[in-house]
């Protein structure tokens, strides 16, 4: 089965989560992860969200930039971005800019139903 991988701009861990967090309350405009907000809101995943995600005939995964660049090492890939794998191939879906532009995750589903067919 194909799957998705969202890469976060984010670090993991609990204290950055924290951080992260924080950042999203008191400063959504600079906050720097457009995926985190359009998937996220400030404390839970978003029920539109989650309803797509889980009817999808895709596999998701989610993984945070540390996790990722060490797992892959992409050099200057500008986060956060959307891979589709395929057989262990990695192919970009959505890039940065993309998801620069999207206003809400409504948006962001139609862009990836739109990538996906």
């Amino acid at each position: 089965m194909r799957a998705l991988i969202f890469v976060y701009n984010a670090k993991s861990g609990f204290w950055n989560k924290s951080i992260d967090m924080v950042h999203k309350i008191l400063s959504p405009s600079t906050y720097s992860c457009d995926l985190c907000s359009l998937t996220h809101g400030n404390f839970s995943e978003n029920q539109i969200w989650k309803e797509f995600r889980e009817n999808s005939n895709y596999d998701f995964a989610f993984i945070y930039k540390d996790e990722f660049l060490d797992k892959y090492q992409i050099p200057n890939l500008k986060l956060p971005v959307i891979f589709e794998k395929d057989e262990g191939d990695l192919k970009l879906l959505i890039d940065d800019e993309e998801l620069s532009k999207l206003t809400s995750v409504e948006s962001l589903i139609s862009l990836v139903k739109q990538k996906t067919t």
